[in-house]
């Protein structure tokens, strides 16, 4: 008779496995190699710079003050503009999902929205509500409502019909199918959309700061390139990085906070 054989557990599907510390080693090993060729010559230092003389560049930025100087308004913006954006997208976007007539009547006004790039409406922002922050929020704003808007109401619209009906059988009354199946079945959906709304908005913020701001780090990048700069234009992107990735971390532990339940 056959010895019996332990058979491993494979219930945990295609759950990603964390790999700690193999993103920081491709950071590492990509900026030696530019360091290592912008000193050995076969990176122009016209293109690059080296990594080395961004970074001095940096840590004179943090001694001088300038940094918090430039990212602080950038912060505030950024802030400011996306919980406006974000907030009014899941909302409407929960509508889109919830109600015929709101999917009806909004669905072709996203539509014809999401396509705009938002950079080309940033004069119009000015003339409406001038050149100071009311633009910069408004631009930032709308750069963050229409995706988010579109990741919602297809959230909601895949969430698990079986689970609907179910909750339908036991005679739950309508409010608390949304707000126990519907919203915590979307909610996978809708902090994924938000990375891109995010990263959309940091985007928007550059460009909004470019034109009338005098901190910001889109003001920052734009005078370093003006004076062809490239350790200070390239210390502006590692900011702007920076901000993408600390956003990117901070969604990342609100999915490890809110949802438990799916491990």
């Amino acid at each position: 008779m056959a010895e019996a054989r332990q058979v491993p557990f494979r219930g945990g599907g295609f759950r990603p496995v964390q790999k700690r510390g193999v993103g920081l080693v491709v950071f590492v090993l990509l900026i030696a190699v530019v360091e290592w060729g912008t000193r050995a010559g076969w990176i122009s230092s016209l293109t690059l710079p080296k990594p080395s003389d961004v970074a001095r560049t940096l840590i004179g930025l943090w001694q001088s003050g300038l940094l918090m100087q430039h990212v602080l308004p950038s912060l505030s913006r950024l802030a400011v503009g996306s919980a406006m954006g974000v907030t009014a997208g899941i909302g409407i976007g929960v509508l889109i999902g919830l109600f015929s007539l709101a999917r009806a009547g909004l669905v072709p006004l996203v539509a014809a929205l999401f396509p705009i790039p938002k950079i080309a409406l940033l004069p119009l922002f000015v003339i409406w509500f001038g050149i100071d922050e009311g633009s910069k929020y408004a631009l930032i704003a709308l750069g963050t409502f229409t995706p988010t808007v579109v990741a919602t109401f297809g959230a909601v619209d895949n969430v698990d019909r079986t689970l609907i009906r179910m909750g339908q059988s036991f005679g739950l009354p309508w409010l608390s199918i949304v707000t126990k199946i519907v919203l915590p079945g979307a909610l996978p959906g809708i902090l994924s959309g938000l990375r891109i709304s995010l990263s959309i908005g940091i985007i928007l913020l550059v460009a909004a700061e470019m034109l009338g701001a005098q901190y910001g780090i889109g003001a920052y990048i734009l005078e370093a390139g003006s004076l062809y700069d490239l350790e200070r234009l390239f210390a502006g992107v590692v900011i702007l990085s920076a901000l993408g990735v600390t956003v990117s971390f901070l969604i990342g532990r609100v999915e490890t906070r809110m949802l438990r339940w799916r491990s």
